[in-house]
C-alpha cells in the first residue's frame, strides 16, 4: 500500500501446486505495442504494453528489456495502492538497462486493470502474480532454473511490496525479494491490539476510489468496523489471512527488507516481524530503515533502489562481488548542510540485525503532572492529576464523552515534516489537560540514543469497560520548555477488563532517536489519539507503574563518520533548530499589539512596512510600504519581477516578519501564528498533496488537521469552484500543473475565509479555466469577503480587479481603482455608428499629432494615441473627415498605465 504517498512513490523458489492451472488461464490480448527508451550510458530499453486475461481479469502489463539475446533473470515491480504501474516505469527501465527482463503492472482495480480491489488476496492479485511467472517462463530471453520455472525476483513498495512477500509464499519460482515500506500483517497494521486505526484507514478506502471499488466482503468489514469503532474478531480474520503472515513459514528467500522511520501506517515492528520470521525459515534477510515512510519525509529512492540492484545481482545473477550491503542500516541526521540548509544524513549500520530490544537500559520514571496541556510547540504537556500514592507513580485521569478533542500524534500528510524535524530537536504535539497520565525521568547523567522499541510495565484500570490508551515516550529539553515526539509515532493499546489492575507490558513505537545528556525521557498514556478511535463513553482511567522503562539502545550499531569536520554543518544545524523552533513556537517573545476596534471591519491595512533583503544593510525588498482594502474589494498587487510582492503577501500571512512598519488584518496586528490568520485564506508559493491520495482526499484531511468542525469547511463549495469534476475522485499524481493549481486554491477557500490571498493563481491554467477563477475571484467577493490577487496577467487583472496596489522597487507607486488608473493618459477611445474601413483608419493615423490609431476588434470604435494634437482637434479632424462620431473619451489599457507607471523600472 503506498497509500497514499508516492514521495506516499516506486514502490520469491520453485513451481506452485496449482502453476500448470494458472497457465491455461492465461491469455494474451493483442500483439503489443513496443517503445524505446535509450540514452548515452545504457543499452536502448525496450517497452511491451500488452493486456493479458488472467481467470477472466485484464491486466495491464509492461514488460522491458534491453539488447542481447542471451538469456537473463527476471524481476517483477509492484505498484503502491491507489497506483499503477505507471508509477514503477523509471524503476524497470533502470533494472532492463542493468540486464534483467522486467515486468510491471497495475493490480487489479488500479490503472486500466479490471476486477475488484481484493487487497492481495491468494486466489486473485497473487494468482496474477504466479500468472505473470508463467508468461515470463515462455519469454525466450529469460532465464530458467527448470521448464516452466524463471529465475525472478520481485520488487515493490507498500501494495506491491506485499505482494512480492506473498509471491514468495505462495509460489515457489520467485527466487529474491526486496520489499519496501510494507505490511507483514494488515490486521496488524489497521487494528494494533484491537484498536482501529481509523483515520488510515478511511485514507486508504478513499484512495483505493471508495468502497464499492473493493470486493463486497471488504467494503462491508471496513463500514462496519467503522461504524462501532472496534474491530471484531472476523474483520481480523479477513485481513490476518490476506497478509504475509499467514504463510512466513514459507517464504524461505533471500529478503532485502526495507522499511519507514516516518511511518504511522506500517511502522517498523512491521518489518522487525518479517526479518525474524524469514531468517528464522534460514534466508539471508537484510534490514534497512530508511528516513521517509507513509507520514512523508525522504524515501532516499535512488540509494535504495541501487541496493535493490545490488541485492538482485547477488541472489538472481549470482554475482558474488556484489556488495548487498549490511545486515542492519538507519538513516540518522547529522547536522545541516550550509549551503542549502537541508538536514545532512548518515548511515549507521551493524553486522547482525539487532532487532527491537537490544542492549536495553532501564530508566526510573516518576508521575509527574504540572504545566499546560499543549506539548511540543515550546511548553510542556500536563499530565492528569495525582492518585496520591507515597512514591507518585499512580495517575488518574479521565477518557472525554465521544473521545473530543484528541491528542494529536501523527497525521498522515501534515506529520511527516514535523517527524522530520524530530531529528533536530524540534517536535509538535498536542495532549489535553486531564486526558492522560504523565511521567518523567531525571536528567540523562549522558547522551543516549534509543535504536528499537522501548518498553514499560504498568497496572491499569478503567472504571467501565476496556482502557485504550496511547503511548508515547518524549525527548524533553533541560529546562522543560521544548519536548520532542520521535517520528510523530504512538502506540495504541486495548486492555479488556480481565487484564485490568495486572500487570501488562507495553511495548511502545520503534524509532531511532539521540537525546543529549541533561534531557528527559517522558511517557505518556492519553486516552484519545486524532489517527484512532476511542470508546466514546466518559469514564475515569488509572495508571500506576509497575517497573523501570526499557529503552534499546542497540549498541552494535555504529554511525558511519562524517564527511566533513563538525563545525562544518554544527553551527548552521544550531541555527537551524534555534529559527525552526522560533517557528513553531506557540506565542511570540515579543508583545502583541492590541487590536484596532477603529478598523475591526477593515480587512487589510499596511502602513509603514518595510523588509530589508537578507545580510543587506540598506537595500530593501519593501520600503515604506502602505495602503488599505476594503470589504467587498478585488484587489490587483502589481509589478514587476522584484516589485516586492510576494514579499508582501509572505509578511501579511506572518510567514515572515517585517523589519518595520504594521499589518492589520481586521483590527488585529499580524504575527506568526496570530488567531485572526484564522480568517485569511491563502494560495502563496503553491500547495504540497500527498500524491497517492485523490483530491477531495487531500482537502480533508487538510480541513481535518485544522482542527476546527468539519461543518465549517464548505468543502462542496470549494470543490465546485475548482471544476474538477470526476478527477477528485483520482490521485493527485495524475494531475496536471493546471488541475493542481485549480485543487490549491479550492484548498485555500476552504472555510469560505474573510480575506482570500493568491499569488499567480492563473499559472498553469488554460484560457478557459483562466476566464473561470476570473469569475471566482468576483464572485467570491461579491458575497462581501475580499480577495487579494498578484498576477502578470495585465489583462486578467484589469478584468477581475476592482483596485489596484502597483509596486516598483519596493515602494507603492500608485493605488486606486481600477478605473481611475487607467483611465486618464493620451489613448483616447473613438466609438462611431458604423464600421470604418482601413484606408479612413490610416488617414486618421497619418494626422498631425497623432502617434496611432486602430481599430477595437468589434470595428466599432478607435483606440487613437495622441502625440501633440489635443482631443479638441482630434474631433474636428474626425468631423472633417466624415467620420460618423457617437462618442470620444480617455481610454488607456491596463498595460500602458502599468508601463508608463514604471517607467525607469525593471519591467
Amino acid at each position: 500500500m503506498q497509500t497514499p504517498d508516492s514521495r506516499w512513490r516506486r514502490w520469491t523458489r520453485k513451481r506452485s501446486r496449482w502453476a500448470a492451472a494458472v497457465a491455461a488461464l492465461v491469455v494474451l490480448a493483442g500483439a503489443g505495442t513496443w517503445t524505446a527508451v535509450a540514452d548515452d550510458r545504457a543499452p536502448a530499453v525496450h517497452r511491451e504494453d500488452r493486456t493479458m486475461r488472467i481467470d477472466g481479469v485484464s491486466l495491464d502489463t509492461s514488460y522491458f528489456t534491453s539488447g542481447g539475446s542471451e538469456r537473463r533473470p527476471a524481476v517483477l515491480i509492484g505498484h503502491g495502492f491507489g497506483g499503477s504501474k505507471d508509477d514503477v516505469r523509471a524503476q524497470a527501465e533502470e533494472l532492463a538497462g542493468a540486464g534483467y527482463a522486467v515486468m510491471t503492472w497495475s493490480a487489479r482495480g488500479f490503472g486500466k486493470s479490471g476486477g475488484e480491489i481484493s487487497l492481495n488476496a491468494p486466489d486473485r492479485e497473487v494468482k496474477d502474480v504466479s500468472g505473470l511467472i508463467d508468461w515470463l517462463a515462455r519469454r525466450p530471453e529469460v532465464q530458467l532454473d527448470a521448464k516452466g520455472d524463471p529465475r525472478v525476483g520481485v520488487t515493490g513498495a507498500s501494495y506491491g511490496g506485499a505482494v512480492s512477500l506473498l509471491a514468495a509464499g505462495y509460489d515457489r519460482r520467485v527466487d529474491a525479494i526486496a520489499p519496501v515500506i510494507t505490511y507483514w500483517n494488515l490486521a496488524d497494521a489497521l487494528f494494533p491490539d484491537g484498536v482501529f486505526k481509523k483515520l488510515w484507514a478511511g485514507i486508504f478506502v478513499t484512495s483505493g476510489g471508495g468502497c464499492e471499488k473493493f470486493e463486497k466482503q471488504l467494503c462491508a468489514m471496513y463500514e462496519r468496523v467503522a461504524v462501532s469503532g472496534k474491530p471484531d474478531a472476523a474483520a481480523r480474520a479477513l485481513l490476518s489471512e490476506r497478509s504475509p503472515s499467514a504463510v512466513g513459514d514459507r517464504i524461505k528467500v533471500p529478503a532485502l527488507i526495507v522499511q519507514g522511520q516516518t511511518d504511522s501506517l506500517f511502522p517498523l515492528g512491521q518489518a522487525d516481524a518479517m526479518a525474524r520470521t524469514i531468517s528464522g525459515n534460514g534466508a539471508p534477510v537484510a534490514v534497512d530503515w530508511i528516513a521517509g515512510g507513509h507520514d512523508g519525509g525522504d524515501m532516499e529512492s535512488g540509494r535504495v533502489e541501487n541496493r535493490i540492484g545490488a541485492w538482485f545481482d547477488r541472489y538472481l545473477k549470482e554475482d558474488k562481488g556484489a556488495g548487498t550491503g549490511p545486515a542492519f542500516r538507519v538513516t540518522r541526521t547529522g547536522g545541516i548542510d550550509s549551503t542549502d540548509g537541508a538536514a545532512r544524513r548518515r548511515g549507521a549500520s551493524s553486522d547482525t540485525y539487532p532487532g527491537l530490544s537490544s542492549g536495553d537500559r532501564q530508566i526510573e520514571l516518576t508521575a509527574t503532572s504540572d504545566g499546560p496541556g499543549i506539548a511540543g510547540a515550546g511548553t510542556p504537556a500536563s499530565g492528569g492529576r495525582s492518585g496520591g500514592s507515597a512514591d507518585r507513580r499512580t495517575q488518574t485521569f479521565r477518557n472525554p464523552a465521544g473521545a473530543n478533542p484528541p491528542a494529536i500524534s501523527a497525521v498522515p500528510g501534515v506529520g511527516g515534516g514535523i517527524a522530520q524535524l524530530s531529528s533536530l530537536g524540534v517536535g509538535l504535539s498536542i495532549d489535553f489537560p486531564g486526558q492522560y497520565a504523565r511521567f518523567d525521568s531525571a536528567p540523562l547523567d549522558t547522551s543516549m540514543r534509543i535504536t528499537g522499541s522501548p518498553t514499560v510495565r504498568v497496572k491499569v484500570t478503567a472504571g467501565q469497560g476496556d482502557a485504550v490508551l496511547f503511548g508515547k515516550v518524549y525527548d524533553v529539553s533541560p529546562d522543560g520548555k521544548q519536548q520532542v515526539l520521535p517520528a510523530q509515532l504512538v502506540a495504541p493499546y486495548r486492555i479488556t477488563p480481565e487484564r485490568q489492575n495486572k500487570t501488562v507490558e507495553l511495548t511502545l513505537p520503534a524509532v531511532d532517536h539521540a537525546l543529549d545528556a541533561g534531557h528527559r525521557l517522558r511517557l505518556v498514556l492519553s486516552a484519545t489519539d486524532l489517527g484512532y478511535a476511542s470508546p466514546a463513553e466518559p469514564t475515569t482511567y488509572s495508571v500506576s507503574l509497575a517497573g523501570p522503562l526499557t529503552v534499546p539502545t542497540a549498541p552494535a550499531v555504529k554511525t558511519a563518520s562524517a564527511a566533513l569536520p563538525w563545525w562544518t554543518w554544527g553551527l548552521p544545524a544550531a541555527a537551524a533548530v534555534i529559527a525552526l523552533a522560533l517557528l513553531l513556537t506557540a506565542r511570540r517573545r515579543t508583545a502583541t499589539p492590541a487590536p484596532d476596534p477603529v478598523l475591526a471591519e477593515v480587512p487589510l491595512q499596511i502602513t509603514g512596512l518595510s523588509k530589508k533583503y537578507a545580510k543587506s544593510a540598506d537595500r530593501y525588498a519593501v520600503k515604506d510600504l502602505s495602503f488599505r482594502v476594503e470589504k467587498g474589494q478585488v484587489l490587483g498587487l502589481l509589478g514587476p519581477n522584484g516589485a516586492g510582492k510576494t514579499t508582501t503577501l509572505r509578511m501579511l500571512m506572518g510567514l515572515i516578519t517585517p523589519d518595520d512598519g504594521e499589518i492589520r488584518v481586521f483590527g488585529n496586528a499580524i504575527r506568526p501564528g496570530a488567531p485572526v490568520l484564522s480568517r485569511v485564506g491563502s494560495f502563496v508559493e503553491g500547495a504540497g498533496f500527498l500524491p497517492h491520495l485523490s483530491g477531495r482526499a487531500n482537502l480533508e484531511l487538510y480541513w481535518q488537521a485544522t482542527g476546527r468542525p468539519a461543518g465549517d469547511s464548505h468543502i462542496e463549495e470549494a470543490l465546485e469552484i475548482a471544476g474538477l469534476g470526476d478527477a477528485l475522485a483520482r490521485a493527485v499524481r495524475t494531475y496536471s500543473q493546471g488541475m493542481r493549481q485549480r485543487l490549491a486554491i479550492a484548498q485555500a477557500m476552504l472555510g469560505m475565509p474573510d480575506l482570500l490571498i493568491l499569488d499567480e493563481p492563473t499559472n498553469g491554467l488554460d484560457p478557459p479555466q483562466i476566464r473561470e477563477m476570473r469569475d471566482v475571484m468576483i464572485r467570491y467577493a461579491a458575497g462581501g469577503r475580499t480577495v487579494i490577487v498578484s498576477s502578470h496577467l495585465l489583462s486578467e487583472v484589469e478584468q477581475s480587479c476592482t483596485h489596484l496596489v502597483v509596486m516598483d522597487r519596493g515602494r507603492l507607486v500608485q493605488a486606486g481603482p481600477v478605473a481611475e488608473i487607467t483611465g486618464s493618459g493620451d489613448m483616447l477611445l473613438v466609438t462611431v455608428a458604423e464600421e470604418i474601413a482601413e484606408p479612413l483608419v490610416e488617414k486618421i493615423a497619418a494626422l498631425p499629432g497623432i502617434g496611432s490609431a486602430v481599430r477595437t476588434d468589434d470595428g466599432l470604435g478607435l483606440l487613437v494615441r495622441l502625440d501633440g494634437a489635443n482631443s479638441s482637434r482630434l474631433i474636428a479632424e474626425l468631423v472633417r473627415l466624415d467620420v460618423p462620431l457617437t462618442g470620444v473619451g480617455p481610454h488607456r489599457r491596463l498595460e500602458d498605465a502599468f508601463l508608463t507607471l514604471i517607467s525607469g523600472g525593471s519591467a
